[in-house]
C-alpha cells in the first residue's frame, strides 16, 4: 500500500526511538532509568479526578460543541484574565485534545503552501513536522549558550523574508528551560509588528518558572494580542497529560476556522476530560505553588549533580523541567564522533535513557528531564558521571 508523500516525508522521532530501545532493554530485565519523560511523575490531584467522575455519573458522556463546553471556555477566560490581564470571549477560545493537537490545527488553519514559519532552535520536536504537514516551510534560527538559547530581535530580522508568516515562540522552553523576560518579548514584538507577522506562543509550561516570572507576548499590547495565538493546557500544570486537554486563545476568525476544522475531523475533545479541566482551573491554587516548589527543588538537585560531570557545561534553566547540558567537549575527549553515539552507548552500558540534542536541533547537547524523584535522579546522574569518568580514564 503506497503512502502519501506527506507521511513519507515525516522525520522519525529520535525521542520515540530512544524510548523504544529503553523499553526493549527493560523488557529484557535491564534496570533502565529513563530521563526522557515530558510529563510530571505523579498522579492528577484527587479533587480533579473526583469531580470528573461526578460529572460522568451525571451524564457527561455525550458529544459537546466541537470547540469545547461553555463551562471550560469560561474557566479558561477567567484564568487568562487573572494571570495575564488578557480578555478572551468564548468565541476567542478553542479547546482540543491536548496542546499538540491544538498546534496541529493552528498550523493547518494558518499556513498555505510555501509560507515560512520561523522557529528558534533548539525547539520542540513536533513543530517542524506539523508545519511540513501543513505544506509550510520551517525556518530554523539557531541559538546557543551565548544568547541563553533565546531568539534576539537581530536574529529574527535576519531571517524574515517576503514568505514569512508566523513566528513560533515557546516560553518556558522545551528543551532548554529558558524563559523570555518581559523586556525581551517587547523587543521581539516590535520586529513582529513591523513585519506584520503572526505569533504562535506555546506557553504550556507557564506555571513551572523558578526565580522569575512568565510573561505572555500577547500581553505586550493590544496589537500583539490581536496577532498572537496563545497555546496552553492542563497537561503540565496539573499533571494531566493523559486527559488530553489543550486550548488556543486568539482571533475570532482563527477560532472559527479551528472549530470548523475540528467539526470535520475529531469533533469535540473528550467530554469527561473537559470537566476535569474545569475542576483543575477551579481548584485551590495552592496546589500550583507546591507543584512549582517541588520542581524547583528537583531542578537545583539535578543541576548540582550535573556540575560534577567533567567537561560539561549547563545553563541553569529558569522554567519547565529539563536540563540541556552541552556534552560536546566531554564526548570528544571520550572518543565519540557525535553526542548521539554517546547517548546510545549510555543507554546500552550505563542503562540511563536521555534524549540527544539533535532531536531538538542542537547536536552538542542532551536533554535530561528532572520530572522524577531526587533519589532516582541521584542514581541516574551518578551512573552518567561514573560512565564518563571510566571512559575518560580508558582513553
Amino acid at each position: 500500500m503506497e503512502l502519501s508523500q506527506r507521511v513519507q516525508n515525516l522525520t522519525p522521532s529520535q525521542t520515540l526511538a530512544i524510548t523504544a530501545k529503553a523499553a526493549e532493554l527493560k523488557a529484557a530485565g535491564v534496570d533502565i532509568i529513563g530521563l526522557g519523560a515530558g510529563e510530571p511523575d505523579f498522579n492528577t490531584p484527587d479533587e480533579i479526578i473526583e469531580k470528573a467522575f461526578d460529572a460522568v455519573k451525571k451524564g457527561a458522556t455525550k458529544y459537546t460543541p466541537a470547540a469545547g463546553i461553555p463551562e471550560l471556555k469560561a474557566a479558561i477566560s477567567q484564568k487568562m484574565l487573572r494571570d495575564h490581564q488578557l480578555e478572551y470571549g468564548s468565541d476567542e477560545i478553542f479547546v482540543a485534545s491536548g496542546a499538540k493537537h491544538v498546534l496541529y490545527n493552528v498550523f493547518q488553519a494558518l499556513i498555505d503552501s510555501g509560507d515560512e514559519v520561523i522557529i528558534p532552535s533548539p525547539y520542540w520536536v513536533s513543530y517542524t513536522e506539523q508545519i511540513k504537514l501543513a505544506e509550510g516551510t520551517p525556518v530554523l534560527v539557531y541559538t546557543d549558550e551565548s544568547t541563553s538559547f533565546k531568539l534576539t530581535p537581530e536574529l529574527l530580522k535576519e531571517n524574515i523574508t517576503d514568505k514569512t508568516k508566523v513566528l513560533m515562540l515557546n516560553s518556558p522552553n522545551n528543551p532548554t528551560g529558558m524563559v523570555y523576560s518581559k523586556e525581551e518579548l517587547e523587543a521581539l514584538a516590535e520586529v513582529v509588528a513591523k513585519n506584520d507577522l503572526i505569533v504562535v506562543a506555546d506557553e504550556i509550561y507557564e506555571v513551572l518558572v523558578y526565580g522569575t516570572e512568565h510573561h505572555s507576548i500577547a500581553s505586550v499590547n493590544e496589537d500583539m494580542k490581536a496577532r498572537t495565538v496563545v497555546i496552553n493546557g492542563v497537561s503540565k500544570s496539573h499533571a494531566m497529560t493523559g486527559w488530553r486537554i489543550g486550548y488556543a486563545c486568539g482571533d475570532k476568525a482563527l477560532i472559527k476556522g479551528l472549530t470548523g476544522l475540528a467539526s470535520q475531523s475529531t469533533s469535540n475533545p473528550s467530554t469527561p476530560s473537559q470537566w476535569a479541566a474545569v475542576a483543575a482551573y477551579e481548584m485551590d491554587r495552592s496546589f500550583l505553588t507546591e507543584f512549582n516548589e517541588t520542581f524547583r527543588q528537583r531542578r537545583d538537585h539535578a543541576y548540582n549533580l550535573l556540575e560534577e560531570i567533567p567537561y560539561t557545561t549547563c545553563i541553569k534553566p529558569e522554567g519547565a523541567f529539563y536540563l540541556f547540558p552541552n556534552f560536546k567537549e566531554c564526548t570528544d575527549k571520550m572518543g565519540y564522533d557525535t553526542v548521539d553515539d554517546f547517548v546510545k552507548d549510555l543507554l546500552e552500558n550505563a542503562h540511563v535513557a536521555v534524549v540527544p540534542g539533535s532531536a531538538f536541533g542542537l547536536e552538542d547537547n542532551i536533554r535530561i528531564s528532572y520530572s522524577t524523584s531526587e533519589e532516582v535522579m541521584t542514581e541516574a546522574i551518578t551512573r552518567i558521571k561514573n560512565f564518563v569518568t571510566e571512559r575518560l580514564e580508558g582513553v
